[in-house]
């Protein structure tokens, strides 16, 4: 059991077919007692009850920095500890860049940018006074190529702002023995991306990936578990790519 007596925290977790719940299953099944923070649309509470009964869901908006704190209070009053944080709330967006208007930019960097700060902000203490934790970040394969599958160019530079965070996070909080890390999937099946690749597309796409085939969920999930577990110890700082070998140059 990879994270035994381990509490993990993972916002916008709730659906069912996203990155969040399959590390959230897979999370748990590696004994790990799960928060799935997500909307209230999303019903966390109906996600984390399908987990088993230990678990928590809890209603939290990302974008707001009191909602990320209550929630986080929440899961530390009723668990007594977080040891990891799978900020992967993100939303995207098909948009050329002089169609972006300002409420599109705002909505792509509040969820993802804004959503990760405000999340870490209301974990870090309770890892520093634990001395250890683990934060993990979902990026994108698009902040490293520039787009040009699905997400507009805000999304990009949403999911770059997230891998420079996380850096300047790793840094600042390895001596209290807490690592950030990011994961950058490429194209993987999930909702946000369901029906939105057009068939005329869709063969170019899986040209461009040496094995051959769109990721799952699950693929990603045992990366993140990896940079959670006590696997990675000596990691912090690192991008770890999940995206059947597209970045390959």
């Amino acid at each position: 059991m990879l994270l035994k007596d381990k509490v993990a925290v993972i916002t916008g977790g709730a659906g069912a077919n996203g990155l969040g719940f399959a590390t959230a299953r897979m999370m748990a099944a590696q004994g790990a007692t799960i928060v799935i923070l997500d909307l209230a649309q999303a019903d966390p509470a109906g996600a984390a009850a399908r987990l088993g009964p230990q678990h928590l869901g809890l209603v939290a908006d990302v974008t707001d920095k009191a909602s990320c704190q209550a929630a986080v209070d929440q899961a530390v009053a009723k668990l007594g500890r977080i040891d990891i944080l799978f900020n992967n709330a993100g939303i995207t967006q098909p948009r050329k860049t002089l169609d972006i208007s300002p409420a599109d930019y705002d909505a792509v960097m509040d969820v993802s940018l804004r959503g990760m700060l405000y999340a870490s902000q209301a974990v870090v203490p309770v890892m520093q006074k634990q001395k250890s934790g683990s934060i993990i970040c979902t990026s994108s394969v698009s902040a490293q190529r520039g787009g040009g599958i699905l997400g507009g160019p805000h999304y990009s530079a949403a999911k770059a702002g997230m891998l420079g965070l996380a850096r300047a996070m790793a840094r600042e909080y390895g001596p209290d023995h807490i690592r950030v890390n990011c994961v950058t999937p490429g194209l993987i099946a999930t909702d946000i991306n369901k029906g939105k690749i057009p068939e005329d597309k869709r063969q170019s796409i899986l040209d461009g990936i040496p094995l051959g085939y769109i990721g799952s969920p699950d693929d990603v999930a045992g990366c993140v578990l990896f940079l959670a577990s006590d696997l990675s110890g000596y990691c912090t700082g690192i991008t770890l790519d999940v995206n059947g070998g597209m970045l390959i140059h």
